[in-house]
């Protein structure tokens, strides 16, 4: 009988994956971070940062 993502024990340590996520994260201010999953184990992490730039009608507050 094979197992589900729900009855695996969790691990006691922070897996060095997670680390990464985290790091990720707090450097994004824009962006998404995609992880991906081979045979129920995280294998590679991806982020991609976007940078955004206001137009004269946002910096005004009024419609161009």
């Amino acid at each position: 009988m094979s197992q589900n993502s729900h009855d695996r024990p969790q691990a006691e340590a922070t897996p060095d994956w997670l680390e990464v996520v985290r790091r990720n994260v707090g450097s994004l201010r824009y962006g998404s971070i995609q992880i991906t999953v081979h045979d129920g184990r995280v294998t590679q992490i991806e982020s991609v940062e976007r940078t955004r730039f206001t137009t004269g009608r946002e910096e005004s507050g009024r419609p161009a």
